[in-house]
């Protein structure tokens, strides 16, 4: 089995914890007083106290939508992306791209949702109707 990891900036620890672990539900695991990894969704995120990038203005169409570049997230089974998506709608998330479906109808249909960390950091997160479609071009 292989898993991602990604390491990157938040402005501070707190706020990263409320953000990953308490509102995503990610299992927190080892830390330091300057950063603190999180089990995300499978995967292993490393956030590190430190100057936050700048916003970039560079956005991409997808289905024509302009989706934020860059940005990093996960692909969630079906049900669990609806779990999440209900879950963040309750708490008042101010999403980039509230949850919708692309490619109606088709083979490659996908859920989506874009919304930022509390560090500004964008994230997507979306789920296949055909998990099979991950890597279908």
């Amino acid at each position: 089995m292989s898993i991602f990891h990604l390491a990157f900036t938040v402005s501070d620890l707190d706020s990263a914890r409320q953000f990953y672990g308490i509102l995503l539900g990610c299992e927190e695991g080892r830390s330091t007083d300057t950063w603190v990894d999180f089990n995300f969704f499978g995967h292993q995120l490393s956030l590190h106290v430190g100057e936050i990038a700048p916003k970039s203005k560079t956005h991409s169409k997808v289905d024509d939508i302009s989706v934020p570049m860059p940005h990093f997230g996960c692909v969630l089974e079906w049900a669990t992306f609806y779990d999440l998506a209900a879950k963040l709608q309750s708490k008042g998330m101010e999403f980039i791209i509230n949850p919708s479906v692309r490619y109606k109808g088709l083979i490659s249909e996908q859920a989506t949702m874009f919304f930022e960390d509390y560090s500004g950091n964008a994230l997507e997160i979306k789920a296949y109707r055909n998990p099979s479609e991950v890597f279908t071009s």
